[in-house]
């Protein structure tokens, strides 16, 4: 198996990550309601899921301690993902006793045991997807895997809501009961044990880190991991919160009810998918002038999936249709940051932080849009992020790698910051998005000192990336 075939079965793991953790929109109000939970009490469901990053991260360190020995390079980033798939299938097939027992804790138990499985799958597969080319080029790759995985979070909800209600509306039939969830469940867990039995018998390489690998804390002597750590929690945190929160202000500033905003919701992860689809086409070998024009109408054609699913669910799309000029200025990001990390860092950290301020400072559809957009410029951070923060690693890469997907943690954090300002009457659920903006402007000083530090290192990426444009 060459290294591009490679990379293409690779990408079917991120698939799952996005399918699963924008599926736990749907479980959030089918569980307040069936369990009489307060608000803070269901979003629970997201902190468990996001927790779990953290926890897995931690037991990782542990037992490679133990050991002595860093457990991905003993047995290979294939074999990590292999192992990731059954701890998630295992997670998701709790759910069948928790639903006969109508058991809320074992419930959120399943779904930690499926974040434990996708902290393995992530730890192994982000370096392994690097290590499948120049490491300066990493992101590019990073985008590619991004790109399907919102395909996952955009058709994801769509068939559990099918599946669970018989239908893709917004509201629940009568009669449906916990003990839907045990069939798209068993069909999941079913589903993530082939792919354990597919990785294990894959001709994928079996890669690992070439150098003596060391085990500790000895990876946070490096300054771009230690500033990556703190990006990586923003980042996750950024994006997290301001998809969570805008149902609330959606509520409070333009007085929709629950049946007229998942339009909008869905939305802000779609642009995630225009941004990432539009990320990867530097996969692919295409002459300039059809990159050109594929980079202005691959965005629009996302946009048009995101619009064309949310009319499968009966929304009136038209409202959503006056964002393309949120796409536009996306666009022009990215020819502006030429497919270079550290420009790409700033630029997009940049632009979303702009869109907070105008949320803030505006009204009405300017201020919603602007929030959303949120999502275009979060899209291709993740990538940007994890490739300058494991750049020079080397025997370190592994303990790095593991470091940085523990602060997804920031994903069951930041939200609740926000939720917790909103609050407070003096600041309200508008100015509650300076949480994000204090994010965005993290990741800019991110962007910009991560280039001195990698340079007094020898490293200039966006120096490589020029040199090898067309990857």
């Amino acid at each position: 198996m060459n290294n591009r075939t490679a990379l293409y079965t690779l990408m079917s793991v991120w698939f799952f990550w996005g399918f699963i953790a924008a599926s736990n929109g749907i479980l959030i109000p089918m569980f307040k309601e069936e369990f009489d939970l307060l608000q803070w009490q269901s979003q629970l469901v997201d902190f468990a899921f996001y927790a779990a990053y953290f926890v897995g991260s931690i037991l990782y360190f542990l037992v490679s301690a133990a050991m002595k020995v860093d457990i991905l390079n003993r047995i290979g980033y294939r074999q990590g993902i292999m192992y990731g798939f059954i701890i998630s299938a295992i997670g998701t097939l709790l759910f069948i006793p928790a639903a006969s027992l109508q058991s809320f804790p074992l419930l959120l138990g399943g779904l930690f045991v499926v974040g434990l499985g996708f902290s393995l799958q992530q730890t192994s597969t982000q370096p392994f997807m690097i290590a499948l080319g120049d490491p300066a080029t990493g992101a590019q790759r990073i985008n590619l895997g991004g790109a399907v995985n919102n395909l996952g979070t955009t058709i994801g909800p769509v068939l559990i809501s099918f599946v669970i209600f018989g239908s893709v509306g917004d509201v629940a039939p009568e009669g449906v009961g916990i003990e839907a969830v045990k069939m798209p469940f068993l069909v999941i867990g079913v589903i993530f044990l082939l792919f354990a039995v597919f990785f294990r018998f894959s001709k994928l390489p079996t890669i690992t880190n070439d150098e003596e690998v060391e085990i500790g804390t000895g990876v946070l002597k490096y300054p771009q991991l230690v500033l990556g750590m703190i990006a990586i929690f923003c980042y996750v945190g950024a994006e997290v919160t301001i998809g969570s929160n805008l149902g609330e202000y959606l509520k409070i500033t333009q007085n929709l009810d629950s049946s007229q905003i998942s339009e909008y919701i869905s939305l802000f992860w779609g642009s995630m998918m225009m941004g990432r689809w539009t990320a990867s086409l530097s996969n692919f070998k295409f002459k300039p002038g059809i990159k050109f024009l594929l980079t202005i109408l691959t965005p629009f054609l996302a946009f048009g999936v995101v619009l064309f699913v949310n009319n499968l669910r009966g929304s009136d799309v038209s409202p959503l249709y006056t964002y393309a000029a949120c796409v536009v200025v996306m666009i022009g990001a990215f020819f502006a940051a030429q497919e270079k990390p550290i420009r790409t860092m700033l630029l997009f950290s940049l632009c979303g932080g702009i869109a907070m301020i105008i949320g803030i400072l505006a009204t009405g559809k300017i201020a919603l849009f602007a929030f959303i957009s949120g999502g275009l410029f979060c899209s291709v951070l993740w990538p940007s992020i994890f490739s300058l923060a494991t750049a020079g690693l080397g025997k370190y890469t592994n303990q790095g790698s593991a470091y940085l997907i523990m602060m997804i943690l920031g994903g069951a954090v930041v939200p609740v910051i926000q939720g917790s300002l909103s609050d407070i009457p003096s600041i309200g659920i508008k100015l509650s998005y300076l949480v994000p903006l204090a994010c965005f402007g993290y990741l800019f000083f991110f962007g910009a000192r991560v280039k001195t530090i990698l340079k007094h290192q020898g490293l200039d990426f966006d120096r490589d990336v020029a040199m090898k444009a067309g990857h």
